[in-house]
């Protein structure tokens, strides 16, 4: 180890490696994407199992929206802080213990329906108040994502690199659709919490002992002084709310992030039973896999055309503006669609455009924080997904009170795509990707995200 620091100490200024080695960031890559699968696995069994669980326990549909909204309200509450600790101590310590939390709630879930107490005065409370710690701790992981990875990327790769990791959420949400799907079928939903909630023990156990081990081996370039001064920068600086708030393009990007957040929450928790409802002969697995099976290639394409932007010279500001424009498009002419369709394959092909919508949200307002600050994305972040996750427990309560009142799912539909048209309008005219400029700045923390992905 002398050895290798020696070297580290030694090495040439314009040197310009990355703190992650390519094998570092091949393994962190890897791991964060079975970890965003693995997150978004356990998210989605409450959804898919709503119709058995409600069934069994005879919960009404303002039961359920009430169930599935409440996740939410404990989202909002850890963002903030769990960007700001990821951007102290480490977004990979912050990742595992909460990843160890829902992972044993997702697992302990079946005992904690059934051991409810049987009056509703107490039983729906008792479970909205697990579904509410349970939506804390995964609150943390997508802001502890983006700081670990802002910290150990070099500017040119971090968009791209956390854009992809999004896509995991797509592979989530499809093994709970097809394995859920199966085990539903065959063994009971009790079963599909359990797999799948030790199917996340197994991944914090692999991050801690494998991935998180090789922390110890690693060499520090310590001659790089932009590496020094964002060390430096994060210990000892508090984040500069009063700029943040202060600066329109923020909250352009806040403001567009919840509002497409509405739309896609509101499909996640809902999607299931809407099939259920409205075309009980289809398959589960299939309405449960299908529309997901969009959204991992259309994040690559959205990144594709972001590359052939930005080789022709087009502004980062213009290209986020276009790539969020074809999100808030495609979903609402979908939507439009889905309010006047009562046919199956029309609404299933819908659904997978909508949420394919979102792989192009993953490359624009999703990676903006770090095109607005870059020293500060875990907390940016942090901030921007706590706003944008008020429209999870509003959006998916409202859905399910309209349904429990008017039985229609047009309105559902119709009032996600006014929503996301506010978004479109306002990013449309405020947004932008120019990094804001804060005391003590250095040319590599302010330089933002003027890349060739």
């Amino acid at each position: 180890m002398d050895d290798k620091l020696k070297y580290s100490l030694l090495r040439d200024f314009s040197d310009n490696q990355n703190v992650w080695t390519r094998n570092e960031k091949r393994l962190w890559f890897i791991t964060l994407m079975i970890g965003t699968c693995m997150l978004y696995s356990t998210r989605t069994t409450m959804p898919l199992l709503v119709p058995a669980v409600a069934a069994e326990l005879k919960w009404t549909k303002t039961d359920s929206g009430t169930i599935l909204s409440s996740f939410f309200w404990g989202y909002t509450l850890t963002q903030v802080l769990g960007g700001y600790f990821s951007d102290k101590i480490g977004g990979q310590r912050v990742i595992f213990l909460a990843a160890v939390g829902w992972s044993l709630i997702t697992f302990w879930m079946p005992n904690i329906l059934l051991a409810a107490p049987k009056s509703w005065n107490y039983s729906i409370p008792f479970i909205v108040t697990i579904r509410i710690f349970n939506g804390a701790l995964q609150g943390v992981h997508f802001p502890s994502m983006i700081s670990l990875t802002s910290q150990n990327l070099s500017s040119n790769e971090r968009a791209s690199f956390f854009s992809i990791l999004t896509s995991g959420a797509a592979v989530g949400t499809l093994l709970t659709g097809i394995l859920g799907s199966f085990i539903l079928d065959y063994f009971g939903w009790p079963s599909v919490f359990r797999i799948i909630g030790f199917l996340g023990i197994a991944w914090a156990l692999m991050m801690r002992y494998y991935t998180m081990s090789s922390d110890r081996y690693r060499i520090i370039n310590v001659s790089i002084p932009s590496r020094l001064c964002t060390q430096h920068i994060r210990s000892e600086d508090t984040v500069p709310w009063l700029k943040l708030f202060g600066s329109a393009p923020f909250w352009a990007c806040v403001i567009a992030h919840a509002c497409q957040n509405n739309c896609f929450f509101v499909l996640l928790s809902w999607l299931p039973t809407y099939f259920h409802d409205g075309f009980p002969q289809a398959k589960g697995w299939v309405v449960n896999m299908v529309p997901w099976l969009a959204l991992p290639p259309c994040t690559l394409f959205a990144k594709f055309i972001t590359d052939r932007l930005v080789a022709r010279d087009w502004s980062i500001t213009n290209v986020r503006k276009v790539i969020q424009s074809c999100c808030f498009l495609v979903q609402n002419l979908a939507l439009f669609c889905m309010c006047h369709t009562n046919n199956f394959s029309t609404a299933l092909f819908c659904m997978t455009v909508i949420i394919g919508g979102t792989g192009f949200h993953n490359n624009a307002v999703i990676v903006n924080p770090q095109d607005l600050a870059p020293s500060y994305s875990g907390s940016v972040f942090g901030l921007m997904n706590t706003v944008g996750a008020i429209p999870g427990f509003l959006g998916v309560y409202l859905a399910g009170h309209i349904l429990e009142l008017t039985q229609s799912w047009p309105v559902v539909f119709s009032t996600a795509a006014g929503i996301n048209t506010v978004g479109w309008i306002v990013f449309t005219i405020f947004g932008s990707a120019d990094p804001i400029a804060f005391p003590c700045s250095t040319p590599e923390l302010t330089r933002g995200m003027g890349i060739s992905r």
